[in-house]
């Protein structure tokens, strides 16, 4: 029991608690001012988490979240670009990759069934509402991971200062896949910020625990802050931007927009862009970045600057007359670039030369904007980690629209 004093009660109430602690998914009584099936008005709060990472040379921001009862720790890669978090799995797992703890591990009180809303939100083919509920994940570098559902406690301290232990619902993943083409985080498991009934914002939201609202702050300089709810949301500053997507769709899709560089038009015009922390870089269809490329080494002074060809950081690098010691030094050589919203009057996203590259150790900058068809993206355009730097983002699926505002991201809120 943390922060409260043992007092007298009355008999029904001892015998409530009890009862609440022979059955999963209850909350602890003395955390919980209200009975989780009651619907509270917690809506105002929310819940910080302290982010570790950065875009290079790791690649991924991550979050520590307790999970359990006892609480264990685990890292997870934040990822808005996807619904179900998972965690390694003691099950056993066929295949795991390297992580940081010990894979989590299930009873057979935690197994989800087949006959659960958020089985039924997975797609996931069931045979019999008794049997348990497998999943099946993969991501767009071809990652994967094959598991079961369980559920568990997730110890969380909101900001009015109560916690709360709610159930809530994961995957177990015993099979993981990852190409020899892409590097897979040293984490846990992913922690899925998408919008679906599986995401872990959406569970808590329906439980009347917060609003359905998440967000991050990445820092350039490396770490920052996650936030599910809204009361961090500063009072003004915020562009907004109505989210954009198919019913059959669950990424945080935006556009069309239209593609600047230097202030000018570029002749890309209607690129639906999505908005994904779980990718390091940002990424543009073929026609968006070989125009984009184009534009910027015809800005580019040769006498200053030259192409990094013995740099594999990236495809594309550059190196100055001596080598650059932070990408402040190199930022002068390079324009911003700016996505044009056209169906949202005057609302741009402006991307500094610190918004899409990257200082490697080597002394050189990389564009770290890179060709989507080339991975198998197709036409699909994703604002990544690295244009999201120093901004609060803000993912609001109750009014569906996003926001982003200029913000110090090493501070919390």
């Amino acid at each position: 029991m943390r922060g409260g004093k043992w007092e007298v009660v009355p008999f029904w109430v001892l015998y409530f608690v009890l009862l609440c602690g022979y059955f999963q998914g209850c909350f602890s009584a003395f955390n919980l001012p209200h009975p989780p099936w009651k619907k509270q008005s917690n809506f105002g709060s929310s819940i910080v988490f302290p982010l570790t990472g950065n875009v290079y040379p790791k690649g991924y921001y991550q979050v520590t979240l307790n999970v359990g009862q006892p609480p264990k720790p685990y890292f997870l890669d934040i990822d808005t670009g996807s619904d179900l978090t998972w965690l390694q799995c003691d099950a056993p797992c066929r295949k795991c990759t390297p992580a940081p703890h010990r894979p989590y591990k299930p009873n057979n009180k935690n197994i989800v069934k087949c006959e659960d809303p958020i089985c039924a939100s997975l797609n996931h083919p069931c045979h019999n509402p008794n049997d348990q509920c497998d999943y099946e994940v993969e991501y767009a570098d071809h990652c994967s991971s094959l598991g079961v559902l369980v559920k568990d406690a997730f110890p969380v301290k909101l900001t009015n200062g109560t916690t709360f232990v709610p159930p809530l619902v994961f995957g177990c993943g015993y099979d993981q896949e990852v190409p020899a083409s892409a590097h897979a985080p040293f984490t846990d498991g992913i922690l899925g910020l998408g919008n679906g009934k599986s995401s872990i914002v959406s569970q808590m939201s329906s439980s009347g625990l917060i609003r359905n609202v998440v967000g991050h702050c990445l820092s350039g300089q490396g770490g920052g802050y996650l936030f599910l709810g809204d009361d961090v949301l500063p009072s003004s500053g915020i562009v907004w931007t109505p989210i954009v997507r198919a019913s059959s769709e669950k990424h945080y899709s935006l556009g069309p927009a239209d593609l600047l560089f230097g202030g000018q038009a570029t002749g890309i015009k209607g690129l639906p862009v999505i908005f994904d922390s779980g990718s390091t870089f940002t990424y543009f269809n073929s026609e968006a970045y070989k125009t984009l490329l184009s534009s910027i080494k015809k800005n580019i002074n040769t006498k200053q600057l030259t192409d990094a060809v013995d740099d594999k950081s990236l495809p594309v690098c550059w190196k100055g007359s001596k080598p650059f010691k932070s990408i402040n030094d190199a930022q002068s050589y390079f324009k911003p670039l700016t996505l044009s919203f056209t169906k949202s009057k005057n609302i741009q996203l402006q991307l500094t030369p610190e918004a899409y590259l990257i200082h490697t150790d080597h002394g050189n900058v990389c564009l770290g904007i890179l060709n989507g068809s080339e991975v198998g993206l197709g036409n699909v355009n994703i604002i990544g980690d690295i244009s999201m730097l120093d901004k609060m983002v803000i993912y609001d699926n109750e009014k569906r629209q996003i926001g982003w505002v200029p913000a110090n991201c090493n501070k919390l809120p």
